[in-house]
């Protein structure tokens, strides 16, 4: 593949993150605006193609930022829907409010971004369903988010965009929640905040639940639950406050009024009725922005 002059190197290697000191990263999820400017810092923003190398493969990816100087690194999980026109959105969002971005496509080993709008899909159909499995499962097999965060943050630090003596911010959303908390508990001394808006499978009886990861975080996390996730798993907000409590580290649990996938305006509809809800979605963005300037800083 012919190389593009324009996109940032990435000269780190994955393995090069043991050797690296890291600071501390998390990032908070928050909604998606139409523009790179509609936040109140209204910075002028960037956004670049570039290709990420990883232990097991090339993942394509958004790299966003303010058009001068050097900023915090965020790195954004998508959810099961992938790098898209509303991920980069949120991506603007945040740059324009003095983050150096990077939205990768987290299914890069099985395809390029595979979706760009997610409202036409349903979960009630057993083919729509069948595209998504595959897909979610190559990220989340073992190992796999832990290998793909040290790449994401290796090549952040890598940009002369990013600032590097301040700590970095990780936010998710739905399959991204839990990707968040194997990012901050994988980096530990690198990540700084972290945030997970409408996380999915945060809590598990599994040895390997994200939520038993809360020893090894260094970051502030925030936690904003969909109403019907606590209404399937009404113990989950309260062992997650509980895992953090006893590492000692600084986590806000919230449970929101809006429906699993509340913050993304392109969600599919349920039951007729829309998923994104601005109100919860402007509140969330809010968390997401007051944990990075405390965090972050």
């Amino acid at each position: 593949m012919t190389e593009d002059p324009t996109k940032p190197k990435n000269d780190a290697q994955p393995g090069d993150i043991a050797r690296r000191d890291f600071v501390a990263l998390s990032v908070a999820a928050g909604l998606a605006a139409t523009g790179g400017q509609s936040s109140a810092a209204g910075l002028d923003v960037v956004e670049t193609e570039v290709e990420i190398k990883t232990p097991d493969g090339t993942c394509d990816a958004a790299f966003i930022h303010p058009k001068t100087g050097s900023h915090p690194g965020v790195l954004i999980w998508p959810d099961a829907f992938g790098l898209r026109p509303a991920m980069r959105d949120i991506g603007k969002r945040i740059a324009a409010e003095g983050y150096s971005v990077l939205v990768p496509n987290p299914f890069y080993r099985v395809a390029k971004a595979p979706f760009s709008d997610a409202s036409t899909f349903s979960f009630q159909n057993p083919a729509d369903m069948a595209k998504l499995r595959p897909l979610m499962a190559s990220v989340n097999a073992a190992g796999n988010p832990e290998k793909d965060a040290a790449a994401y943050v290796a090549f952040l630090d890598a940009q002369k965009e990013v600032n590097k003596a301040k700590k970095i911010g990780t936010q998710g959303y739905c399959m991204g929640g839990p990707l968040v908390v194997r990012t901050a508990a994988a980096l530990p001394d690198r990540i700084g905040a972290g945030a997970s808006f409408h996380g999915g499978g945060l809590v598990t009886d599994k040895p390997d639940s994200p939520h038993l990861l809360a020893p090894k975080i260094k970051a502030r996390m925030y936690f904003g639950v969909a109403s019907n996730d606590d209404a399937r798993q009404p113990d989950a907000k309260d062992k997650l406050k509980e895992a953090f409590a006893a590492a000692k580290v600084p986590a806000e649990i919230e449970v929101y009024a809006g429906l699993h996938g509340w913050c993304v305006p392109d969600m599919p509809a349920q039951n007729g009725a829309p998923l994104y809800n601005k109100p919860d979605a402007e509140r969330a963005w809010g968390k997401l922005v007051a944990l990075y300037k405390a965090a972050l800083a």
